[in-house]
């Protein structure tokens, strides 16, 4: 990647950033009571990385279906609270499988 490009990507992402942690001390002056607020402040870290994270799952493989089914697989593999490295390496096989069955 050129640094042409490079840098202005880094200086948005690093002004996101920095906003969504810095927007809530600049909109409520005293501690949050309200139940709603909190929960909805405490999930905009798992929203914003789910987000960045979901796109490259489908395109990582160069096979969306592959990705897919592993994708599809992790989900089943994490409602079951299988461990992480249960998870990922579940998640590697499926993919890995559906790749070579598609070939």
């Amino acid at each position: 990647m050129d640094n042409s490009v490079f840098f202005p990507l880094l200086i948005v992402m690093v002004s996101v950033t920095y906003l969504i942690r810095a927007l809530p001390f600049v909109l409520f002056k005293r501690k949050i009571t309200n139940r709603r607020v909190k929960a909805f402040l405490e999930y905009i870290p798992y929203t914003v990385l789910s987000s960045m994270t979901f796109p490259a799952i489908l395109y990582s493989t160069g096979n969306v279906v592959a990705a897919a089914c592993g994708l599809v697989g992790a989900m089943v593999l994490a409602w079951k609270d299988r461990s992480l490295l249960t998870v990922a390496l579940g998640t590697c096989a499926i993919t890995f499988a559906v790749s070579l069955l598609l070939r």
